[in-house]
């Protein structure tokens, strides 16, 4: 099986390695068909050391029991030696002959765990738009193509199903993560919902503006992800005073939850999910 590069790939070099690293490690391991990147990386939106590392490994048939041992040693040591992109590697494990229904779940790694769970059609129509290829057969080989309606259907469910629910739970929104991940999925859907195409998490900032995000969360989240490493905890470059720094986890996730809950509303009720 030939290994492949995408000239489009601005892979920064620890990345790179990484890459190659990760690579050698799962034909070591498994029955690899093809290794695709998608997510910031190919989007071109990646942060070394800040942005996940989203993979698909396609294999020629399911993993063993040892195998998926293996994979999980794999993680750990990568995650241990790696630096902080290699924690921040997540990985879906498809076999290639279960790559037709978008709902069935997949092998993955996340969140330091072995996992089960979809393909999603947003990935697929990452794949297929601007994934990039590392090794094997590209995603137009194998993949099938994620219908508008189904794309549709997906961002819909999602942001009723799971988005919207969450706000039910305060706790969440004290961490970085899910009002990262709120907010800039909800600015990612309504584009998508209103003309099929993808956007970059940094061009979601510019789209929350436009959807009357408030200023605090919006500069907190684009220093967080574009500005300089946090020397101290809290958002100091987001225009919030030091008296005031131990208090902003609670004030954000106060202001994201009522930002986000109207908003969700709103993109469901425009889009006929009302």
């Amino acid at each position: 099986m030939r290994a492949a590069t995408d000239a489009r790939e601005p892979v920064p070099p620890a990345t790179a390695a990484l890459l190659r690293t990760f690579l050698t490690g799962l034909q070591d391991r498994v029955p690899l068909r093809a290794l695709w990147v998608h997510g910031s990386l190919a989007g071109g939106d990646y942060q070394e050391g800040r942005s996940d590392l989203d993979l698909v490994a396609v294999l020629a048939r399911p993993a063993t029991a040892r195998e998926e041992a293996e994979l999980t040693g794999l993680h750990r040591r990568l995650a241990a030696t790696g630096g902080p992109a290699a924690r921040a590697v997540h990985c879906a494990y498809p076999d290639v002959a279960a790559l037709d229904d978008p709902t069935r779940c997949h092998l993955g790694w996340a969140h330091g765990e072995l996992l089960h769970r979809p393909l999603t059609p947003v990935t697929r129509r990452e794949l297929h738009v601007f994934g990039l290829v590392r090794y094997g057969d590209g995603p137009a080989a194998v993949l099938p193509r994620v219908t508008d309606a189904q794309l549709t259907a997906f961002v819909l469910a999602d942001l009723r199903g799971f988005w919207r629910p969450a706000l039910e739970h305060p706790a969440y929104w004290l961490r970085d993560v899910w009002v990262d991940l709120g907010l800039l999925t909800l600015a990612r859907a309504t584009v998508t919902l209103r003309d099929g195409s993808l956007i970059t998490k940094g061009e979601a900032l510019s789209v929350l503006a436009g959807m009357g995000a408030p200023a605090p969360l919006l500069a907190d989240l684009r220093h967080r992800r574009y500005g300089p490493p946090a020397t101290a905890p809290g958002p100091t470059a987001a225009g919030v005073s030091a008296a005031d720094r131990a208090h902003w986890p609670a004030r954000r996730a106060e202001l994201t939850r009522a930002f986000l809950g109207p908003a969700i509303d709103r993109t469901l009720a425009a889009y006929g999910d009302g």
